[in-house]
Parts: structure tokens; sequence; C-alpha cells
């Protein structure tokens, strides 16, 4: 088909295609089927690799810790805690109180211990600054201070706010500002390159920034109340990002062209994401975060919004610096570059337009029309991001969670759970277990989080069964909150963790980057094939694609997961045959989006994929600490399906991978069926427009 409308295009006046053009036709022909894999296969190994490598084992590595007191006490635990691990901390001495304060809320420490004379001690953090590095800096510092004989306190100095208490507001509006930033523009190249002139790309930019920025603040803020602070401030904030990330993007695309938003993704994303500081501390990633930290992008915004938020301002001053500059060097740059190419080709026009149309209809007749669908694609990627994920995962409290109950007899447990009901209701569903045995396996099977077993006269130590492999965020939960319920019966609680995560996977986010591998490497194929190679599309050339990319990126996959990253040991053939399913699966269900929406086809995509799929897994957050609903689609989505298999091939014998991959294909056959009968529809449409008399 591509061949026969090059041909038709090129044909000159009383003649057929000269042999130098049919051999360009067919070096673009097959150049299409190229990026048509490359693209997805960089985007997503890209993605994938940078994630892993990062975080899938985050420890202490050179975090920033200070030590307040007399000198010589001061210097006998600094030395202590550097000679436990020297590569885990970077102690620095100072004389008060009050200057170990003042650096935790400037955040150049992560931490600080501050003596007294008595020889107790008090441990500063800042959760605003970072829930997982307070929790990281505590876990690091108890020990050796009660080691040490020092008896120790805990002062938050900047708790994170009820209304954020995850700190998740700000790291998804610095991501939604960064989204808005970088996408637009590599569509606007391919679609509509004439809006890419610099006197025109620039005022539209800035409109742009302020519409999203303000936008993104809205769904935040007075939507959701997740942010709450200065609005003049962080609308400032955003609008700044944006423009910054968009101004060093169409720099890119000057230099790069549609390969732009490889790069732009790299920065951004892959880079960006773990360098922030948002999700995880820098100080417990690899030491090259620490350096990207200081330049990058997402960095500058989402620590600009933690200081407005949290700490009145503190440091805002260098991380605007960053995004000023950037803008101003990257819109300069861009001017050089323009400027040097009209003096190469000074009759050079617009970049040829690539992507007639973003629907699967023909490009629009009106430039309005045009104009509109191409600000509507990242709008709607933007308020469906921020709005289902933040909404999702802002508040993570208990939410019906199963906990088992044991108890020597039927009747001593039921009063337990009723007892319990009156303090935590709505929190948990407390089960009266028939015996610890029984308990035991429904902790195994994911039936119940946890198991609370009471003491006895044998055993007057209470114990609480959990399963780390089963979600980290739902063990913790349950160890604290039944730690102090073990406190208030006075009895010490001792924990049972059936299923530990190995170091290779401390926090338990493997399961969900490999499934985000599967997921992304499904969809992206589609959306990739339908703008760079439309006719790998048509379902009898689809499916043999679908199927050799889904072996291929399940190898992939596998081989960054762990030889290249150290992710996952072994496991090699059930994870790359459920993949292969997982992948090829997602694919016959793009494919049926792209039918109906053509490239606008990644907006409910990635929504139903990702954006839903990822509070409904499991794998990010417990889905009892979601919204109900995300239980419900746990059971029906993708995404869900590619996590609880990943989970229960590594940590749990393959013991569910069955009824996983029964939801694989029913997603599979139905979009099979859903194309098939799309295509038919669309014949009979074009057969009847074919015996239409002209």
């Amino acid at each position: 088909m591509v061949d026969t409308l090059t041909s038709e295009r090129n044909e000159p006046p009383g003649g057929g295609p000269t042999e130098a053009e049919l051999a360009r036709a067919r070096k673009e022909h097959i150049g299409r089927y190229v990026a048509m894999i490359l693209l997805p296969f960089l985007m997503v190994g890209m993605m994938i690799t940078g994630y892993l490598y990062a975080m899938h084992a985050p420890e202490p590595d050179d975090m920033p810790i200070a030590v307040a007191g007399s000198a010589q006490q001061a210097y006998d635990v600094a030395r202590a805690l550097e000679n436990a691990d020297p590569d885990a901390v970077d102690v620095r001495v100072v004389e008060t109180d009050e200057q170990a304060r003042d650096l935790v809320l400037a955040r150049e420490v992560a931490g600080a211990v501050s003596l007294s004379d008595s020889g107790a001690a008090t441990v500063y953090t800042a959760g605003a600054a970072g829930a997982s590095q307070s929790s990281m800096v505590t876990g690091l510092l108890a020990p050796h201070l009660l080691g040490q004989g020092i008896d120790a306190t805990f002062d938050d100095l900047a708790p994170l706010p009820d209304h954020d208490m995850a700190g998740l507001g700000v790291m998804f509006m610095a991501q939604a500002l960064m989204l808005a930033g970088y996408m637009p523009l590599s569509i606007m190249l391919s679609n509509s390159p004439e809006l890419l002139r610099f006197r025109r790309v620039v005022p539209l930019l800035a409109g742009w920034s302020v519409l999203i920025g303000t936008l993104v603040w809205l769904v935040a803020g007075p939507v959701l109340g997740a942010v709450q602070g200065s609005a003049v401030t962080v609308l400032g904030i955003s609008w700044l990002s944006i423009f910054a990330v968009g101004s060093v993007q169409l720099f890119l695309t000057r230099i790069f062209g549609p390969m732009a938003v490889l790069v732009g993704m790299l920065f951004v994303m892959v880079l960006g994401v773990p360098a922030s500081n948002l999700g995880m501390s820098i100080h417990a990633l690899p030491s090259i975060y620490v350096q990207l930290h200081g330049f990058l992008p997402t960095a500058a915004a989402g620590e600009s919004l933690r200081s407005v938020l949290y700490f009145g301002g503190e440091g805002l001053g260098g991380h605007l610096l960053v995004l000023v500059v950037g803008t101003l060097l990257a819109l300069a740059a861009t001017l050089g570059v323009d400027a040097l190419k009209r003096r190469r080709n000074p009759e050079a026009g617009d970049p040829e337009v690539t992507l007639p149309s973003l629907t699967s209809g023909p490009r629009p007749r009106s430039n309005r029309v045009r104009y509109l669908t191409l600000a509507f694609f990242p709008f709607a990627m933007v308020v469906l991001m921020l709005s289902i994920m933040l909404g999702a995962m802002y508040q993570p409290t208990p939410r019906d969670m199963p906990v088992a109950v044991v108890a020597s007899t039927t009747e001593q447990a039921e009063q337990t759970v009723a007892g319990l009901e009156q303090n935590m209701s709505g929190l948990f569903d407390l089960q009266v277990a028939d015996s610890l045995d029984a308990a035991r396996e429904e902790v195994r099977d994911r039936a119940i989080v946890a198991a609370f077993v009471l003491p006895t006269a044998q055993s007057p130590t209470a114990t609480l069964v959990t399963s780390e492999a089963a979600g980290m965020s739902q063990q913790q939960v349950v160890q604290q909150t039944f730690e102090q319920v073990a406190g208030g019966m006075q009895v010490p609680l001792t924990v049972e963790n059936l299923a530990p995560l190995p170091e290779s996977d401390s926090m338990g986010t493997v399961t969900l980057y490999v499934a985000m591998g599967w997921i992304m490497a499904g969809f992206m194929v589609v959306v990739v094939a339908g703008s760079a190679q439309p006719a790998a599309v048509v379902l009898r050339r689809f499916l043999p694609i679908a199927a050799g990319w889904a072996v291929f990126m399940s190898a992939v996959l596998w081989v960054i997961a762990d030889p290249i990253t150290g992710a996952v040991d072994g496991h090699f053939l059930p994870l790359f045959g459920t993949g292969i399913v997982a992948i090829f699966a997602t694919s016959l269900f793009t494919l049926v989006l792209s039918r109906l929406f053509g490239l606008l086809a990644v907006i409910p995509a990635v929504g139903v994929l990702m954006f839903l799929g990822v509070p409904a897994s499991n794998g990010a957050m417990s889905m009892y600490m979601t919204p109900e609903v995300f239980r419900f689609l746990h059971g029906v989505l993708p995404m869900p399906a590619a996590v609880e298999s990943v989970r229960s091939i590594l940590y749990f014998g393959g013991d569910a991978v069955g009824s996983h991959l029964v939801t694989f294909v029913i997603w599979g056959a139905v979009s099979l069926l859903c194309v098939i009968v799309l295509d038919r529809i669309r014949a009979g449409r074009r057969a009847d427009a074919d015996r239409e008399p002209v």
C-alpha cells in the first residue's frame, strides 16, 4: 500500500517512476518498519533499565548526617557511625542543637543527632523532605545509638501534613509539569511543524504553560486538596517549569528531530524521576543521581514546590535559577541553530508533515480543528495522570484490610475482634481464623494481609504473621498498627515474615517495574506503528509482528532485570512465557483503540493500562490503601495481572500465575474479536462507497 501511494505521488508526467525513485520508496518502506521496532524498544528499554538500576535496592550511600554536642561526645558518636558502615553515611559535626536543626530544615543533611549533657540524644528528621528518607535515617541511626547505650527520642521538624501524608502531591505535580513541557513539541513537529517557528512557538509555549500550570494547580489543590499553600507562588513555579522544559525540548527538536522525544524522556523521566528526590532519597541511590539532582528540571521543579509548601521558601532561589538558566540557554541555542540553518539554506521551509492526523480519520481541513486536537492530546494526558493517580494514592490509609485473629479459643478470638473493631472500624476487615496453620496458609495465598496471634499461657508473646513479598506498604501498616495493639495489651510482639524480600528487591518495587515493562512494550509498538508504518497494523500483518515483538521484548526485559541490573535472580522461563502473553494481549487491546481513535488511542490506552492500572496493581501501593474501586479493578485490569504474575513467580512459586494468564487471554481474545468486527464494518463501508455512482 505504501509502495503504491509513493509511486503515484512520485510518478512524473507521461511515465512511471524512475529506478532511483522506486529504490528510495523501498528504503523508506523498510526504514518505517525499522523505526516501528526501534523507537518502542528504546523507549521501553531505557525506562525500565533506568528505573530498575536506580531503585530496585535502595540503601544509604553517603547520606549526610549531622551530629551536635560537646566536642568529644559528638566526635565519638560520629566516628562510631562512620566505622559501622563508611559508605553509608557522610557525617559532619556541628557545635549546637540549633545548627543541627537548621541543617535539617535547609535539607543540607538528611538527619541529625543532637546529644545532650545528660547522655540522651534527639534525632531530627524532616518528613516533608522525603518520607522514605526520614524512615531510612531513623532506621540507620536508632540501632547505633541503642548499641552505644544512648536513649534517643525522635523529632520530625517538618512533618508531612494530613492532606498529603505520603508526600505524593509534590511528586505527581512535578511529573505532570514535566509531561506538559516535553510532550507537545514532538507531536507538533510531526503534525503541525509550522507552529515551531521561533516567533510563533515562544508565545504559544508561554500561553500553554499558563494554561496547564493553572490546571495542574487546580486539580492538585482546590479539587483534590493534596496541595495547600501560596497559590500565587505555586502557580509561578508551575508556569516556569513547563516553559523551561518546553524551551529545552524545542532546542532538542531542532537537533534531533522526531527522536527528540527519546532525549526528552531520558532527561525528564528516566534520569529525572530518580534524581528528583521526590519518591526516593537521592542519598539511597547510586551516587550519580546526587549530581543529576543539581541541574535536571524534574528535581528543580519538585524541590521548588516542596520548598514553598513545606519549608517556607528555604532554598527556593537555587532551584528557580536552574529553571531560568536552562530556559535562557535553550532559547539562545535554538536561535543560534535557526540562524545557522538559514545561512546554510535560506530557502528551507518547515519540516515535512509525517503525522497528518492524530485521529483515525483524514487530516482536518481546518487548522483550528487540527490545533485543538493537537492541544487536546497532552491536555488529556496531564489531566488523567494527575486526577487518577494522585487522587488514588495521595492519602494512603487502610480500608478494610483483611487481617485474621488467632486465639486459643474461638470465643477469645471473637471477643478480641469485637474490641478491635470498636477502635479500628473501617480500617481492617478482622476475621477469626480456625487455627494458626490455617492463618499462615491464608497469608501465603495473599487472601489476608496478616494474622494476629494472641498470647497463650505457653507463649506469653503475641505474634504477627505477615508476608513482606506480598506488599511492603501493607506489611508496614499492619506491623505498626499491631505493635500499638500489643503495647496496649502490655505484651511483647514478634513478627513472623513468611516471605521476606531479597536484598535485590528491598522495597518490593521490582514486580511493578517488570510488569510495567510488559505493559509498555504492548501498547508502545501499536502507537508507534500507527504513525511510523500504518501498513503494519493491518491485522494479517500485525499478528505475526506482534507475536515476534512479544517474544523479543519479553526476553529483553528479563535481560534488563537479571544480568544487567541484578534486580531478578533467574526465573527465566516463567517470566519469559508470561511476558509474551502479557505483551501480546496488551498490543491487541491497544490495536482496538487505534482503530477507533488513531494516535489519540494513547489517551485511553495509557489511562486504562497505566493511570488506572498502577493504583490497582497492588505494586506501588497496597490495593487496600486506595479507594475501593481499585480493589475491583485489581481483578480485571492487565497491569494488576502482570504485577501479581511477577510476584507469584519470584516469591511464591508461581502459585497464582494461571488465573492471571486467564485475564490476559480474555483481554486478548475480546480485543482480537473487536478488531475483526471493526475491520469488517470499515470494509463494508468502503465497498458501499465504491459502488456509489460518481
